[in-house]
């Protein structure tokens, strides 16, 4: 097995672990199924790839609000940037607010790429670039890792770790 592919199990494992007993523990807004839904990979595929487009109709659209829906709205949502955490789709929504929306601040417009989905039962781990086009003709981008959860309502990211090229 490759270090990478033993990298991504093991990460995938971990996440299982602790997901597990945070969903035992916290009533959240949004509950997983009791049982698994059994769906091929490539569906499970299409269907984050779905989230991830509308994602970025949203941000181009402007419509910081509707790109949040992407993300789980829970206080255990996690966010990884520029060193530090947020904890929470609130802390969240608001860390984008200050950096894309705040007065002279512009969102551009997003585009993903090279994206890698690979899909475990009720869990997938997304790996991608992005990339902003601002007026200036600057394009600041960087690459990001993502962990989505299906739940009864979709697939929803639970945890968003992004670095920038900055």
């Amino acid at each position: 097995m490759k270090f990478t592919a033993r990298l991504v199990l093991l990460l995938f494992c971990c996440l299982s672990l602790l997901w597990s007993s945070a969903a035992a523990q916290t009533p959240t807004e949004e509950k997983a199924p009791a049982k698994p839904i059994a769906k091929p990979a490539d569906t499970a595929a299409t269907d984050i790839r779905a989230v991830l487009d509308a994602q970025v109709a949203a941000w181009n659209a402007g419509k910081l609000e509707e790109f949040m829906q992407g993300y789980w709205r829970s206080p255990q949502l996690t966010f990884f940037s520029a060193g530090r955490k947020l904890q929470g789709w609130d802390a969240t929504l608001e860390r984008y607010r200050k950096t894309y929306q705040a007065e002279g601040k512009e969102m551009g417009k997003l585009v993903f790429s090279d994206l890698d989905i690979q899909a475990f039962n009720r869990v997938a781990v997304v790996r991608g670039k992005w990339e902003l086009t601002l007026s200036d003709g600057k394009k600041p981008g960087g690459l990001y890792t993502l962990v989505f959860r299906r739940f009864k309502n979709g697939w929803k990211i639970i945890h968003d770790h992004t670095s920038s090229n900055q």
